[in-house]
């Protein structure tokens, strides 16, 4: 592959004699080259091969931040996916460098943006948060800025975005919304406090987070003709009740209507994790 474009000494893009391009890093794998320069692989230490509209966003972006906050936010993607065991989608080094690039930038002027979600963040996605603090500490030791809490927050919800597809951050932030709105009607239904620490918790966490994906993306289960929703429906009574709050709440603020068949896994996990005896007859 031949050069295309010198970005530095460490960022060059390259492209093959299809037009197919791959922007690469390496320290000094761009000095005193040119364009149109076959490149030594050997001195490649990442490489980004991405769709050609990430890739035209993500050449636009190293040409308006420091390499330093690329390389940073490179070493930041490396990590989770080592620590989450996953592999994100290309967009997020186009969707984290720019966040990290722009805190670091506002940092010094004073601006600092409160993370209204921080809680929600931290409870339903936690193995993110954990791997964002430390992203933080990363951060730290790279720049000597220490970016507060409201950050790792941030960052936690990049790493759950380029989870789903690549989604837009909205969407993100509407599907915590609604994992914590649907916790909160079955909390409130049966006013009791749910065993966080429970694997029915956890169970129900999993599949709140699955159902808000489907409901924002119209990919809902689809009605059956052979049914479980009656006979779930008559055998827990008061988890149908509850699931009832929950298609009312989503036909109101969402205007999504809730297939039978998505109600009966509400049915069955709100019966999970409320029933104290079930949870104890399991451990």
């Amino acid at each position: 592959m031949k050069i295309r474009k010198i970005f530095n000494n460490n960022v060059i893009l390259l492209t093959d004699d299809n037009g197919n391009e791959m922007i690469v890093m390496g320290k000094g794998i761009g000095y005193n080259k040119h364009n149109s320069d076959v490149i030594d692989f050997s001195q490649v230490e990442k490489k980004f091969v991405v769709e050609k509209a990430t890739s035209d966003k993500l050449m636009s972006l190293i040409g308006e931040i420091p390499t330093e906050h690329l390389e940073l936010s490179n070493e930041i993607i490396e990590y989770a996916e080592q620590q989450l065991a996953l592999k994100f989608s290309d967009n997020i080094y186009i969707t984290l460098t720019d966040h990290i690039s722009f805190a670091l930038r506002r940092f010094p002027e004073g601006i600092i943006v409160k993370n209204a979600l921080l809680w929600e963040i931290k409870k339903f996605y936690a193995a993110e948060y954990e791997v964002a603090l430390n992203a933080l500490h990363i951060i730290e030791q790279k720049t000597g800025i220490k970016l507060p809490e409201d950050e790792a927050g941030s960052i936690a919800l990049h790493f759950v975005n380029a989870q789903q597809r690549g989604q837009d951050m909205k969407q993100t932030y509407q599907m915590t919304k609604i994992v914590n709105d649907l916790a909160n009607i079955v909390k409130y239904h049966f006013g009791i406090k749910l065993d966080e620490s429970s694997i029915n918790y956890s169970r129900f966490l999993t599949h709140l987070r699955y159902f808000a994906y489907r409901i924002l993306h119209d990919e809902l289960i689809p009605e059956e003709r052979d049914s479980l929703y009656d006979h779930v429906k008559h055998k827990y009574p008061e988890s149908y009740a509850c699931a009832r709050k929950i298609r009312n709440y989503l036909e109101i603020n969402y205007e999504k209507k809730t297939t039978n068949e998505e109600m009966v896994y509400f049915m069955i996990h709100i019966h999970r994790v409320t029933n104290r005896e079930h949870d104890l007859a399991e451990e």
